[in-house]
């Protein structure tokens, strides 16, 4: 409702504010115990906005939540990027001014945590995004 408000208003930078503290909460209230679990779970509540925002009705990413059950949540953001890309999320979350929010770019933040396909993978993807816009 806030985020409504202050766009009504003209204040976009308070909406985006919103936006990102809107994904903090639903991922502290999911429990993710570490910084990088609770940005992976951030990206995948983002990208439910974007699918929400393109349906006109709540969506949520049924694949990367069922991901999530059988292999915990690293797991299932190594398999998600390692899947089919899907060309329209990153240009909606920059629209939304979420692009840090996209899965491949928490990859990048916490390489470590990948394996080195998931991380080039990732790379290679953002690196394509950011010319192609």
């Amino acid at each position: 409702m806030f985020e409504k408000n202050v766009l009504e208003r003209g204040r976009p930078d308070l909406a985006v504010a919103a936006r990102k503290r809107a994904l903090a909460l639903r991922a502290e209230t999911y429990g993710a115990s570490t910084l990088p679990e609770r940005e992976c779970l951030e990206a995948v509540y983002a990208y439910e906005g974007v699918l929400s925002a393109r349906n006109g009705k709540a969506t949520r990413d049924l694949r990367t939540w069922q991901l999530i059950k059988r292999h915990g949540i690293i797991g299932a953001v190594e398999r998600a990027v390692s899947r089919e890309l899907e060309a329209t999320g990153y240009p909606a979350l920059v629209e939304l001014g979420l692009e840090d929010y996209a899965l491949e770019e928490v990859v990048v933040r916490h390489p470590d945590l990948f394996s080195a396909a998931a991380v080039e993978s990732s790379r290679s993807r953002i690196d394509a995004w950011k010319t192609s816009s």
